[in-house]
C-alpha cells in the first residue's frame, strides 16, 4: 500500500506561513488590479443603461487594459510560487477532520480551481489559443467573481494567522537561536520569495512593450509588436478571417454603400461620397483586450457629422454594422459620449493611406477610449437613434 505524505515530512523552509502570506499579498493585489481593470472592460463591452464610459481621456482604455495583461501575467508565477509553498497543507491529517476543517478546506479548493482557470484561460486568450470548449468572455467575468468571492472568504478564514505571519521576520526564533551555519531557512525564505518577486516583474517587463512603446524592444513574450506592423497598428481579426474577400462589397469601392438611417430618414452613401464630406485626421490608440495597443493616424467623417445627417440630436447614439456575417460584435452601440466626441470617426484612412481591408476598408469606426473589439470594421450601416 502507498503511504500518503504527513505535512510534517515536508522539511523545506519555504513551506512557511510567513512565506505564503507574503505571496498571498503579492498576488492578492495582482488579482484585485486584474479584478478591477476587468471589469471597465466587461461594462465597456456589455454597458449598463445607467453607467456610461466617458469618451476621454482618449487613453483610458489602453491603460487599464494595459494593467489588467500585466497583473494577469504577474499572477502566474506568483500563483504557481503560492501553490508551492502551501501544497504539504494537502497532506494535513486527519483527512476529513471537522465541520469547520471540511468547510475551510472546501473554500481554498474552490479558490484555488478559480484561480487556475482563470489565469490558465486569460493567458490562452491573450495568446489567441482557444482550446476550450465555451465562450471566453462569459467564462472569465463570471470566473472572475468566484475567485474575488473566494478570496474574500479565504482572507476571512485565514486573516488571524496571516496577520501573525507578517507580523514575524523571516526567521523563527528558533533559528535565531541556532549556529550561522545552521540558519540558513530565513535565507532560503528570502531567496524563494524575491525569486518569486523576480520573475513575475520579468515576465511583466518582457510582454508590456506591446502596450508601452518606449519599452518594445524589451517584449519578447509579447505576441503582437506594432513597430512590426506594415501600417503600425497589429491586426487580429483579418478579413478572411471575417469572410471579407475581394469578391465581397467591401472590396470594391464602386458597389459598396453605407446605409445610414435616423429619425430624417434612410440614405445610401457611397465611398465617394463619403469622401466629399468634410474630412477630419486625428491620432487615436487602438486598443485589443489582449493587452496590445497602438496609435495611428486615422482620418474620415466625424461621426457626430453623420449623425446630424440622418436628423439626430446631440442626445443620439449610433447602431453600428459590420459587413461580417458571424461574430458577437459584427453589432455594436457607440454610446453618445461617443457619438460627440469629435475625435470619433469613420474612418477611411490610417497613416495617409487608405485602410487596407484587413484594417476594415473601405470604412471603419476609430473612437476614443474604447476597446478595439468594438471599433467595427467594414462597416455598413450606421442607424442613428431620435
Amino acid at each position: 500500500m502507498v503511504q500518503l505524505p504527513h505535512t510534517e515530512d515536508f522539511s523545506s523552509p519555504v513551506h512557511d506561513t510567513k512565506v505564503v502570506a507574503r505571496v498571498g499579498i503579492w498576488l492578492g493585489v495582482a488579482f484585485t488590479i486584474c479584478f478591477l481593470t476587468g471589469l471597465v472592460s466587461h461594462l465597456h463591452q456589455h454597458p449598463l443603461a445607467w453607467l456610461q464610459f466617458p469618451a476621454t481621456p482618449e487613453w483610458g482604455y489602453r491603460v487599464t487594459q494595459g494593467l489588467h495583461v500585466a497583473a494577469g501575467t504577474a499572477s502566474v508565477p506568483l500563483l504557481l510560487a503560492k501553490l508551492y509553498a502551501v501544497y504539504p497543507r494537502l497532506f494535513r491529517r486527519p483527512v476529513l477532520g471537522t465541520v469547520g476543517q471540511q468547510l475551510r478546506r472546501a473554500s481554498v479548493a474552490v479558490l484555488v480551481a478559480a484561480a487556475l482557470l482563470q489565469v490558465f484561460t486569460g493567458v490562452a486568450n491573450v495568446a489567441q489559443w482557444y482550446v476550450f470548449g465555451f465562450g471566453f468572455t462569459a467564462v472569465h467575468y463570471a470566473v472572475a467573481w468566484v475567485v474575488v468571492g473566494a478570496l474574500l472568504v479565504h482572507v476571512a478564514v485565514f486573516l488571524p494567522g496571516i496577520s501573525r505571519a507578517l507580523g514575524e521576520g523571516l526567521s523563527t526564533p528558533d533559528e535565531e537561536r541556532l549556529a550561522v551555519e545552521e540558519a540558513g531557512s530565513a535565507r532560503g525564505r528570502r531567496w524563494f520569495l524575491g525569486s518569486a518577486l523576480g520573475v513575475a516583474a520579468g515576465a511583466v517587463a518582457l510582454t508590456v512593450g506591446q502596450t508601452v512603446p518606449a519599452l518594445e524592444p524589451l517584449a519578447l513574450l509579447a505576441r503582437r509588436h506594432p513597430s512590426r506592423s506594415p501600417s503600425g497598428i497589429p491586426v487580429n481579426r483579418t478579413a478572411a478571417q471575417a469572410g471579407i474577400t475581394a469578391s465581397t462589397v467591401a472590396a470594391v469601392p464602386g458597389r459598396w454603400r453605407l446605409r445610414l438611417s435616423g429619425p430624417g430618414g434612410e440614405r445610401q452613401l457611397s465611398y465617394a461620397d463619403l469622401a466629399t464630406l468634410p474630412q477630419t485626421e486625428v491620432e487615436l490608440p487602438i486598443t485589443c483586450v489582449e493587452g496590445w495597443s497602438a496609435s495611428g493616424r486615422w482620418a474620415g467623417v466625424r461621426v457626430r457629422d453623420l449623425v446630424a445627417l440622418a436628423g439626430g440630436s446631440a442626445r443620439s447614439f449610433v447602431g453600428v454594422e459590420s459587413l461580417e456575417r458571424r461574430g458577437p460584435y459584427r453589432r455594436t452601440t457607440l454610446p453618445t459620449a461617443h457619438a460627440q466626441h469629435p475625435d470619433t470617426l469613420l474612418a477611411l484612412r490610417l497613416n495617409g493611406a487608405a485602410l487596407s481591408v484587413d484594417h476594415g476598408y473601405p470604412a471603419r469606426l476609430i473612437a476614443p477610449n474604447r476597446p478595439g473589439v468594438l471599433q467595427t470594421k467594414w462597416v455598413s450601416a450606421m442607424v442613428v437613434s431620435a
